[in-house]
C-alpha cells in the first residue's frame, strides 16, 4: 500500500549502511534512517523494503503487508493507515471514519501474526507522529523511518538511529560510471576525472544526479563539465547566501542546478523552463499534478513570464500552449530537476533543488510567482470536496506551505482567496479546531499587515466567525459579528452591500443562540436594504426574503412564512428556471411550510420531487441531495411512514459519515435524528449506542462544558433511564427533536447568505 519510490537510475546499494540496518533490526527494534537532504534516505528505504518484499518468492520469509506512508504530518499517516485498513478488509473498519480505521489498523499490526513492514517516509515532526507510530506487538513486523531529524524521540523506545551521509568516494565513482554506461554513453566516463568531479560536488547524491543528467543530455566530457562548474561559484554568493545553507550542501546543488538550467534553456525553444521551475519550486516538497500549469491563469502568467518575441518593430508575448508546457516539463525532467515516483504520482522536486531554484527567482518576481502558484492551487480545488477529500487535504497543506515560504506575498496588496479557502475547507471537512486555530492566526496576521480596521481584516474575522459557528461556539461567533457590523455601519453606512452582508450574518448568529426576535428584526432590515439597493428581483433580495421567511417560521408565524416562500419560489423559477439548485431549494422550503400547516401529504409529495430532481441534476452524493434525502425522511415520518423514514435516516447517516466525515455538523445532526427515530419505535438499545457516540463526539470536539455537549449528556441519560425503566424520558434543550427534523445546514432551509 502506498507509492514506493522507483529505484533511481544507477542506484548504489550502500552495503555498509544496509549492514547497519540489518544489525539494528537484529536487535528487535525499529530503524530510523537519519540524514540531511539529498543523501538518498528514501531511496535506501525503498530498496530495503523491496528486498524484504521479494524474499517471499525465494525462501518464504518476505512480507505479507508493506505500507509506504508519507509522514510529514499526522494527517498523512491517518489517511495511509485508513486506506490500509480498507485494503485488508479489517472487520469493523469504519470507512467513513478515517481516524477510527487508522487506529484499528494499528491495533491489527500489534496483534497480527503476519509479517509486515511500515515505512514512515520524511518524518519532520516526531512529536506529531508519536501516537501513530506502530507497535511491533507480536514481533512479526517492524517500522523503517526516514527523517532529517536526530531527536532523542526518534531514537528512544527501542528505535535505532542509522545515520545516512554522503556517498563514499568509491560509491560516487561507481554511480557516475554506471549512470553513464546505462545511458549508452560510457565514453563520457573518465576515471581520472570522476573522482575530481565527485569531490567538487561534495559527494552529494542529489548533485551527482544533476551532473550525470547534464553529461548525458549535453554529451559533454567530465573535464568540460568541471570547467563550467568551477566557473559557476562566482555567482553563488548572491544566489545562495551562506546563512541560508544550513545543511552545507546547498552550494553543490545550486552549482549543478545552474549548469542544468543553462543547458535546458539552450534546448528549450519555448523559453518556459525557468518560469516553470520557479512555479514547481513553490509546490515543493509536496509536489503537484502535471496539469497544474495548464490552467488559464498559469498559461497567462507563463505568457508574460517568458522573454518577449519581436514582430516587426514591436515586442509581444504570444500565447502559451499546453503542448509547450508539457514539452518544457519533459526537458526539465530529463535533467533530473523534477521526478515522479510513479506514472500517476505528482511531479516532485527535492527540497534542496527547490531551495536552490527559489534563490534564482528575482526578488521582484517572487510575489507574482507565489500568487500564480496559489491561483493554480485554487484551479485544482475540487468543486465538491465531499467527492475528493484526499485532494482537498493535499491542497490545504500546499497553501499553508506556500504561505509560509513566500510570506507576505499572499497577503499583499490583498489576501489571496486560497488563504480563506483553507479556512472554509477545514470547516467543510469537520476539522473545526484546526479551522479555528487557522482562522485566529489569519486575523492576527491581517491585523499586523493591514491594520485592525482594514477590509481584509474584517473578512478574516468573518471567516473566523463562520468557523466558530460551525464548531458550536455560537456566542463567540455572535460577538465577532456584532463587532464587524458596528464597524461597517460606522465606516460604510447602513445600506452599503458589505454592511447588509454583515447584518445578515449577525442575524444568523442571533438565530443560532435562540434570540429569534432579534434575528427576525435584522433579517427584515436586510431585506429592506437589498430591495432599496438592488431591487426586489435581485438574487440577494430573494435570498434575504427567504431568510426572513425562516425567521417567521421559527417564531410560529407560519402563514407569513408560507406567503414569502411562495413568492421566493415564483421569483426563482422566473429568474433561474425550474432545475436550478436555488429553485429546488425554494421548493424544499415550501414543502416545510406545508409540513408546518400539517399538510403532510403535500409536504411528502414536494419532498419526493426535490430529491428526485437533485439526484438527477446534482448526483446522489451532492450535499444538497443528502439534505433532500434527510428532509424526505422527515416528511415520511410526519406522514406516518415510520419504517420507510427509518431506513432513509439510516442511509443519510451512512452517507454523511462517508462523505463529510464523522465530526461534521451534518453528521452529528444525522446521528441525532437516527437516535431519536430508534427511540420512538422502541429500539432503545440502538438509540442508546448512538447517544453514547454523540455525547463522546460532542465532548471531544466541543469540550465537556459546551452547551451542546450538555444537551447530548441529558439526552444520553434520558435514553438510559427509559431503557432501564428508571423514569420517564424528558429530553431537554434545543437539540431535542421528536419527531426528527430536517437536517439541511442551519437553518434547515435555504442557507443564509454568506459574505465572501
Amino acid at each position: 500500500m502506498g507509492d514506493v519510490p522507483r529505484t533511481a537510475t544507477a542506484f548504489q546499494p550502500r552495503t555498509p549502511l544496509r549492514e547497519k540496518v540489518r544489525a539494528a533490526r537484529g536487535g528487535g527494534g525499529d530503524v530510523v534512517l537519519s540524514g540531511p537532504g539529498g543523501v538518498g534516505k528514501s531511496q535506501l528505504a525503498a530498496s530495503l523494503a523491496r528486498e524484504l518484499r521479494d524474499q517471499e518468492r525465494s525462501d518464504g520469509t518476505g512480507l505479507d503487508v508493506l505500507v509506504w506512508a508519507r509522514a510529514a504530518d499526522a494527517d498523512q499517516l491517518i489517511r495511509a493507515y485508513a486506506e490500509a485498513a480498507g485494503r485488508l478488509r479489517l472487520p469493523g473498519a469504519p470507512s467513513e471514519d478515517e481516524e477510527g480505521a487508522a487506529r484499528l489498523f494499528l491495533r491489527w499490526l500489534a496483534a497480527s501474526e503476519q509479517r509486515w513492514l511500515v515505512v514512515l517516509d520524511e518524518v519532520s515532526e516526531p512529536a506529531a507522529v508519536r501516537e501513530w507510530w506502530p507497535d511491533t506487538g507480536a514481533g512479526r513486523g517492524w517500522v523503517l523511518a526516514t527523517s532529517r531529524r536526530e531527536d532523542a524521540q526518534l531514537s528512544g523506545e527501542g528505535r535505532a538511529l542509522v545515520r545516512v551521509g554522503l556517498y563514499t568516494d568509491a560509491e560516487a565513482r561507481a554511480y557516475l560510471r554506471r549512470r553513464l554506461t546505462d545511458a549508452g554513453h560510457a565514453r563520457l566516463h573518465d576515471p581520472a576525472q570522476a573522482g575530481e568531479l565527485a569531490a567538487e560536488l561534495g559527494h552529494l547524491p542529489l548533485a551527482l544526479g544533476h551532473a550525470a543528467a547534464y553529461l548525458i543530455n549535453k554529451r559533454t566530457t567530465m573535464a568540460d563539465y568541471l570547467a563550467l562548474l568551477r566557473d559557476t561559484p562566482s555567482r553563488l554568493g548572491d544566489l545562495l547566501p551562506a546563512s541560508a545553507d544550513t545543511e552545507g550542501y546547498g552550494q553543490s546543488v545550486t552549482a549543478s542546478l545552474l549548469l542544468s538550467l543553462e543547458a535546458i534553456e539552450e534546448a528549450d525553444t519555448s523559453r518556459l523552463a525557468r518560469p516553470l521551475l520557479h512555479l514547481a519550486s513553490m509546490m515543493a516538497p509536496l509536489g503537484h499534478p502535471a496539469n497544474a500549469w495548464t490552467t488559464p491563469e498559469a498559461l497567462e502568467y507563463l505568457r508574460t513570464a517568458r522573454p518577449p518575441q519581436r514582430r516587426r518593430l514591436r515586442k509581444y508575448h504570444p500565447p502559451v500552449t499546453e503542448e509547450e508546457v508539457r514539452t518544457a516539463l519533459e526537458q526539465v525532467r530529463t535533467y533530473a530537476l523534477i521526478t515522479q515516483d510513479t506514472d500517476t504520482a505528482p511531479l516532485r522536486m527535492h527540497a534542496l533543488t527547490a531551495r536552490a531554484v527559489q534563490e534564482t527567482i528575482p526578488s521582484g518576481s517572487l510575489p507574482a510567482t507565489a500568487r500564480i502558484a496559489a491561483d493554480a492551487i485554487i484551479g485544482l480545488w475540487p468543486r465538491h470536496e465531499h467527492s475528493e477529500r484526499e485532494l482537498a487535504a493535499q491542497l490545504r497543506a500546499k497553501v499553508i506551505r506556500l504561505e509560509e515560504l513566500t510570506r507576505p506575498a499572499l497577503w499583499q496588496p490583498a489576501i489571496h482567496p486560497c488563504v480563506h479557502k483553507v479556512s472554509r475547507s477545514f470547516t467543510d471537512a469537520g476539522r473545526f479546531l484546526q479551522a479555528i486555530e487557522y482562522g485566529e492566526e489569519c486575523v492576527r496576521r491581517s491585523e499586523r499587515i493591514h491594520g485592525p480596521d482594514h477590509f481584509e481584516t474584517f473578512n478574516a474575522r468573518h471567516h473566523l466567525a463562520n468557523s466558530y459557528s460551525a464548531a458550536g461556539r455560537v456566542q463567540e461567533a455572535l460577538e465577532l459579528r456584532k463587532w464587524v457590523l458596528a464597524v461597517r455601519e460606522r465606516s460604510l453606512g447602513p445600506d452599503h452591500p458589505e454592511t447588509l452582508k454583515a447584518r445578515n450574518n449577525l442575524a444568523n448568529s442571533y438565530s443560532a443562540v435562540g434570540r429569534l426576535s432579534e434575528a427576525r428584526m435584522l433579517r427584515g432590515r436586510v431585506l429592506d436594504g437589498w430591495e432599496k439597493v438592488a431591487g426586489p428581483k435581485d438574487a440577494r433580495a430573494i435570498g434575504a426574503r427567504n431568510n426572513l421567511a425562516n425567521s417567521y417560521s421559527a417564531a410560529g408565524m407560519f402563514a407569513e412564512a408560507r406567503t414569502l416562500r411562495e413568492k421566493v419560489l415564483r421569483d426563482r423559477k422566473e429568474e433561474l428556471g425550474p432545475d436550478h439548485p436555488d429553485t429546488l431549494r425554494a421548493l424544499n422550503n415550501l414543502a416545510n411550510s406545508y409540513s408546518e400547516a400539517r399538510q403532510f401529504r403535500e409536504a411528502l409529495d414536494l419532498s419526493e420531487r426535490v430529491l428526485a430532481d437533485r439526484e438527477r441534476i446534482l448526483g446522489p452524493d451532492h450535499p444538497d441531495t443528502l439534505d433532500a434525502r434527510s428532509n424526505l425522511a422527515v416528511s415520511r415520518w410526519e406522514a406516518g411512514q415510520f419504517q420507510k423514514a427509518l431506513e432513509l435516516f439510516e442511509r443519510v447517516l451512512a452517507d454523511r459519515e462517508r462523505l463529510s466525515g464523522p465530526d461534521h455538523a451534518d453528521t452529528f445532526s444525522a446521528r441525532h435524528n437516527l437516535a431519536a427515530s430508534y427511540r420512538e419505535v422502541g429500539r432503545l438499545q440502538e438509540s442508546l449506542a448512538l447517544r453514547e457516540r454523540i455525547y463522546a463526539d460532542r465532548k471531544r470536539v466541543l469540550g465537556a462544558n459546551h452547551p451542546v455537549t450538555l444537551v447530548a449528556s441529558d439526552q444520553l441519560m434520558a435514553t438510559h433511564r427509559r431503557l432501564t425503566g428508571e423514569g420517564e424520558e424528558t429530553d431537554s434543550g434545543s437539540d431535542a427533536e421528536l419527531p426528527p427534523t430536517a437536517s439541511d445546514r442551519p437553518p434547515p432551509l435555504e442557507p443564509p447568505e454568506q459574505e465572501e
